[in-house]
């Protein structure tokens, strides 16, 4: 059985994987939390049984990977948090790459972003895509992207080490925080509330990866030979905004209108609220890269197939 130390494991997509993980049963996890309490009763709540310990003693006991999630999963904390995302980022990477560094047979796993790319986005990444970020006008909205492509080239700069950055593009479950500002949650809640979501009529095409794809993608990059590279996160196909909607309206009855172009690209809200695009609106936010087929990853849920069965657990009640 491997072990398996897990940074941040807190966060909504470590908790997805720590219960695959314990439904697989070949993987004993190693939790390190700000609020060891709390995780405790968590894991409780789901009977399952992987210790937990403060960050301060990351590094004690022994195992084969670590999976750094330390981070911002949502994008009105990531504009609350301003430039300490710098801070935070490096903190937690820099515990890793120490430990690693005296443990070089070790894998490491750190949880990136597409975001790495830029914040621009008008097509989707490929494998030439360049990375574009307004150096001599930085805003605050590409401090999320500078963070994460900053730790990626501290990695790079090891290419000894086994370091692996999966840049997750957008990810959903049914564990997902509903009060969360992302574009899916904005309907989500529309739909638990009978509000008319108000969208524009921009372009904006997301590819939604599944937490079983997720936790497929993950023990490929943990069985496939030591590397130093990164790779991107895909689910079967993409979804674009009108799609999404008019599929969310048949299966769930949701109830939207596309106003005019002024909420800007790829906007959506219900009930009027402000829209948070604090790492950019980004049109065309997912990849053509398909490096992870190499490692064996099969995405089984397109975007739209993991949305609707996620969703329909959220929307009978189920979700825990």
């Amino acid at each position: 059985m491997k072990r398996v130390a897990i940074l941040g494991a807190s966060s909504q997509i470590a908790r997805d994987l720590i219960r695959s993980f314990a439904r697989q049963g070949r993987t004993h996890a190693l939790l390190y939390v700000r609020d060891v309490a709390a995780t405790r009763r968590w894991l409780a709540d789901h009977f399952i049984h992987y210790p937990v310990a403060p960050y301060e003693e990351y590094g004690r006991e022994p195992h084969e990977a670590v999976l750094n999630f330390v981070g911002v999963g949502d994008p009105q904390r990531a504009a609350q948090m301003g430039g300490a995302i710098f801070g935070v980022t490096q903190q937690f990477d820099d515990l890793a790459l120490e430990q690693l560094r005296r443990h070089p047979e070790r894998r490491y796993i750190f949880l990136s972003s597409g975001a790495a790319y830029g914040s621009t986005f008008l097509q989707p990444a490929g494998p030439d895509t360049h990375a574009d970020i307004t150096i001599n006008a930085l805003t605050p909205q590409e401090y999320y992207s500078v963070a994460k492509l900053h730790a990626e080239c501290k990695h790079r700069a090891h290419p000894e080490l086994a370091i692996t950055d999966l840049r997750v593009f957008n990810y959903f479950s049914h564990t997902q925080n509903l009060d969360a500002r992302f574009f899916i949650t904005d309907v989500l809640r529309a739909v638990r509330d009978g509000t008319v979501l108000q969208t524009s009529p921009g372009t904006m095409v997301r590819d939604y990866l599944h937490p079983e794809d997720f936790h497929q993608l993950v023990e490929c990059v943990l069985r496939a030979p030591p590397a130093n590279h990164a790779i991107d996160c895909y689910s079967a196909a993409p979804i674009d905004k009108l799609a999404l909607l008019a599929a969310m309206e048949r299966h769930h009855g949701l109830r939207y209108e596309v106003a005019g172009a002024g909420a800007g690209a790829g906007a959506g809200a219900a009930n009027g609220a402000a829209i948070v695009n604090a790492t950019g609106a980004k049109p065309h936010y997912y990849s053509l890269n398909r490096q992870a087929a190499e490692l064996g990853y099969q995405p089984a849920y397109t975007s739209l197939d993991g949305i609707l069965a996620e969703s329909a657990i959220i929307v009978s009640g189920t979700a825990t």
